[in-house]
């Protein structure tokens, strides 16, 4: 990529529209689209096709710089490479190491056999989001059911026999079993 060129076509779009020079700017856009029919319909009505010429020019500088953005991600990540060979030689010996479940020989085997193996690990990954949603799911019928459960429980009168529950709360402190059923009349109240 010509970055001289990424250059030429950032100092365009920052120039007040006042003072560019948009036959220039139909030069770039034809340089980068190769599409004379296009340039030439905005040659011949250059005035009305300003904002032709912005927006595809924008589009394109954002491609180039895209990519060169990700040029350099890769740049960095060679650099990140050798320094961890350099200084960390364990983790460097453990990217040498074969995947799990990757054949010795698998660089020699036919394409469409290779392609057996990445298809199997994307479908593991299908299969680990399903596991996922699918234990979400019955977390959340679950849920629903505690909270159905909880809501509509309606507590027995004054004259019931008192449950396991009842009885461990009333071999409780005095002081604390009367919090327990003051809690629970302001919350019936306030209901």
């Amino acid at each position: 990529m010509d970055h001289k060129f990424t250059e030429q076509i950032r100092q365009w779009l920052e120039t007040h529209e006042d003072e560019r020079d948009y036959a220039v700017g139909a030069l770039y856009l034809l340089k980068l689209s190769g599409n004379q029919i296009l340039y030439k319909n905005i040659v011949a009505t250059l005035d009305r096709r300003h904002d032709v010429i912005e927006y595809q020019l924008q589009k394109y500088y954002n491609f180039r710089v895209q990519d060169l953005t990700h040029a350099q991600v890769e740049e960095m990540s060679a650099q990140v490479e050798a320094i961890v060979a350099e200084h960390i030689p364990l983790a460097a010996a453990a990217d040498e190491q074969p995947q799990k479940g990757k054949r010795s020989d698998h660089d020699l085997l036919p394409d469409e056999i290779k392609a057996k193996y990445v298809e199997n690990l994307s479908i593991l990954q299908r299969m680990r989001e399903l596991h996922l949603r699918l234990r979400s799911l019955s977390l959340d019928k679950k849920l629903h059911s505690n909270w159905e459960a909880y809501d509509h429980y309606v507590a027995p009168g004054p004259d019931a026999v008192p449950s396991r529950l009842a009885k461990a709360s009333s071999a409780l402190p005095l002081g604390s079993a009367k919090k327990r059923s003051a809690a629970g009349s302001k919350s019936k109240k306030s209901s």
